[in-house]
Parts: C-alpha cells; structure tokens; sequence
C-alpha cells in the first residue's frame, strides 16, 4: 500500500535519504525508529508529497505520488505531533471541516460515528477543541483519516507527550485502524511503545534502512540491545529474533 523503492533525497551538502526501500502492507502498523538527524522526519514529508525525492519512488496502492500528488494526497491521511484543529469549533464541527476541504461532504451521523470508531468519548463530540486534552486532538486527527476514507495513515510521533494511559489507549485505536484494513506508518521514538503497536519495526540511520524486526518475534530488551548496537556502535548485542 505504501511502497518507497530505491528512494534518494539529497539536500546541499547532505545525504538525508540513501537508497531507502520499505513498504507497508494494508492492515499493517509499521513502526519507523531512529535517532534525530536519521531520516525519518525526511521519510514522512516525501510519503506526504511536501518534498520530492532526488530519485526513486514512492507510491501508495500504486500511485506515485511525486507523478500524481492530487491523488496521491487524496488516499493518505497525516497525523502530526500536534494535530492542528480549530480551537473554537468542536470536534464534530472540525471533522466536517476537514471533510469538506478534502472534497467530501460529512454529515454529522457520520462525524459523531468517526469520532467514536477514534475513541473520543462521546461527552466530548459537541464540546470545542481548545478543551480537549493532546490524547483527544490526536484521536481527532485519527477521526479524520476515517471520515476522508484514506487508504494509508502516517503517523508522526503521536504518543509525543501523552501519559501512559493516554499513549497506550492511542496505540490501541491505530491497531484499530489497521484493523480496518489501513495501511499505517509510524514515525517515532519510542521503542516500546512501537513494539506494542507495530507489526514491523525499522530502524533507520543515517537515511540508511539498517535493520528491520517483526515486532511479535522480538523482546523488549533485545529491540532496545540491537537499537543500541546499531545506533551507538556499541559491542555486539544477542540477535534479535526476526531480525535481518
């Protein structure tokens, strides 16, 4: 469904992206980790169509989305790590909103029933968004991907700054949308918020795709072992399983 081959982003005087191949199927969450300056901020603006890859492609179920970015954009949803709403509109309101700019009309029924799939209580629906805590904006953000009926979501840092309670309940609601037949990438820090909610984890170093794990094959302290040994050069970590 999201498919990067052989892709190449060159800035002046920096290779951000060298040869980066990764693909996510539909109805699977695939966890991209690294350190600052890896890539991933790079990865996530080329699958989005704000920037175009030196060389490469990149596609999302088939569509290249540097030939055709109006259509491209049209099957892709983005959830940032601050979701931008309309703090006086509510989240039904916003929902509608974001709707109709996408070039869908949403009636309300609808909007009410994206916003429960999301996880946002229902007292919350008619309420305005600057009362909402970050958790509800993100699972508004989710709610949107769901109301534009988006064939991939990118995710970029979305447990960013929430409690456990709060992070764990979002990773719950984006295996939901899994679920449900999207295709989800990832962006993100945390290891193990990753593994609980990915299928596949890689990581990426250097704009370079250094390893990859099934997220169900792999302990807790052989991904942090292996991502460690990776990142830091230190001495040689067990092999993680499923690792390649």
């Amino acid at each position: 469904m999201i498919k990067l081959t052989d892709v190449v982003m060159q800035f002046p005087g920096h290779l951000a992206l060298d040869r980066l191949n990764l693909s996510v199927e539909a109805g699977h969450v695939y966890g991209l980790l690294g350190p600052n300056g890896a890539g991933k901020s790079t990865t996530i603006n080329l699958v989005t169509g704000l920037l175009k890859p030196t060389s490469g492609s990149i596609q999302i179920d088939g569509v290249d989305v540097v030939a055709e970015p109006e259509r491209g954009r049209g099957m892709l949803a983005y959830v940032s790590e601050s979701v931008a709403l309309y703090p006086h509109l509510t989240g039904v309101e916003n929902l509608m909103l974001f709707s109709r700019l996408a070039g869908r009309k949403l009636y309300a029924s609808e909007a009410y029933e994206c916003l429960e799939r999301a996880g946002l209580q229902g007292d919350a629906h008619a309420r305005r968004v600057d009362t909402y805590s970050k958790g509800m904006r993100q699972k508004v953000g989710l709610a949107i991907a769901l109301a534009k009926e988006a064939r991939a979501v990118v995710l970029d840092e979305p447990s960013s700054g929430l409690d456990p309670s709060a992070s764990h309940d979002l990773a719950v609601r984006v295996r939901e949308l899994a679920a449900s037949g999207l295709a989800v990438l990832m962006a993100s820090h945390d290891l193990f918020r990753a593994k609980e909610t990915c299928d596949t984890v890689g990581l990426l170093v250097q704009g370079t795709l250094r390893a990859e794990w099934a997220a169900s094959e792999v302990k807790d302290r052989d991904l942090e072992a292996a991502y460690l040994e990776i990142v830091t050069d230190r001495e040689p970590a067990p092999q993680a399983a499923g690792g390649k």
